[in-house]
């Protein structure tokens, strides 16, 4: 776990750095999540919307809306696919996304349409850790201790 301006970065993971959103390969599936970067900057969860499993998403539309007490934006999907599970618990327990924005707090799960293509823009390893760190600097933004 890569600790960027007090922010935790799994280096394993894709990222769609501007738009503060992960992805994971699991075999042909991808899970989707919101960074601990959009956790705080959005701070407490209050609301999660979910798209329903079995929809087809086109790459930047969203597989969910999260409202917080100052915020209401969507999770936009990062590869375009078929939906095939959402995290139901997000429903009755949306905090899930402040405790554990890698685990527990994960949104939902594609199966991509063209991962090769899709993920090509996506960042990771110790360069999209690089390339975070750049963003939240030019942006101004860290996250709380």
């Amino acid at each position: 776990m890569a600790m960027v301006k007090n922010c935790n970065l799994p280096e394993d993971l894709h990222y769609l750095v501007e738009r503060h959103v992960w992805v994971r390969q699991e075999g042909d599936l991808v899970t989707i999540g919101m960074t601990d970067v959009a956790q705080n900057l959005a701070k407490t969860i209050i609301s999660v919307t979910l798209k329903k499993a079995g929809k087809e998403v086109r790459k930047g539309r969203n597989v969910a809306t999260v409202e917080s007490g100052k915020w209401v934006g969507p999770v936009p999907a990062p590869v375009s696919g078929e939906i095939v599970e959402v995290n139901e618990a997000l429903t009755s327990s949306p905090s899930l996304i402040n405790s554990d924005p890698y685990g527990a707090g994960w949104v939902a799960k594609l199966r991509p349409g063209d991962w090769a293509a899709d993920s090509a823009d996506l960042a990771t390893g110790a360069a999209g850790i690089e390339a975070y760190h750049r963003f939240l600097d030019a942006e101004g933004i860290s996250c709380d201790g």
